[in-house]
């Protein structure tokens, strides 16, 4: 692991920012380096994860039938959409999107944090309502009641499900 720390944050130009470098060997993934810079002064967090070969646009999709499917390994690359068709629900790859390593349950936090957050600001009852009902679906799903399908795009192919279920496919070219 390599760490190099007080640079220039690129938000508060304070040289506070911490680099971090390090490579693994993920199972069925392969070798990758995990990059992350953190400043102690404004709290800019930035992560990534990059395979360390060339990788082809790919696609997977996955469906969560069960419990134990909450515990599949998930890498997610900063480039990367995940959806939940089901739910009509994703996260798009935007400037401050972060690359990470995760489960399915994992994945699913991140979607209720995000509706949880909307539910919150929401000053209309039928947005509080709709963000009721996907909560609702979201805790069946993580206990079993329901199946939910996620799907993850990465045109730099540096994302991953990794499971004998996941079905991969070429990510094709918009």
């Amino acid at each position: 692991m390599e760490e190099i720390k007080n640079q220039p944050c690129p938000f508060c130009n304070k040289k506070t920012l911490t680099l971090i470098e390090e490579e693994k060997d993920i199972p069925y993934f392969g070798k990758c380096y995990l990059m992350s810079m953190r400043c102690e002064n404004c709290s800019y967090y930035k992560s990534d994860i990059e395979s360390v070969e060339q990788k082809d646009p790919i696609k997977y999709e996955f469906t969560v039938k069960d419990k134990k499917d909450l515990n599949v390994r998930v890498v997610k690359g900063s480039n990367a959409t995940v959806k939940i068709p089901n739910l009509r629900m994703s996260i798009e790859p935007a400037i401050a999107s972060i690359g990470y390593i995760t489960n399915v349950e994992g994945i699913i936090r991140r979607f209720k944090k995000i509706i949880e957050d909307q539910r919150d600001i929401a000053e209309d009852d039928s947005t509080k309502k709709s963000a009721k009902n996907l909560l609702k679906k979201l805790w069946k799903i993580e206990n079993g009641e329901e199946e939910m399908k996620i799907v993850i795009e990465d045109p730099s192919g540096n994302s991953a499900i990794i499971s004998d279920k996941a079905i991969i496919s070429k990510l094709k070219k918009k």
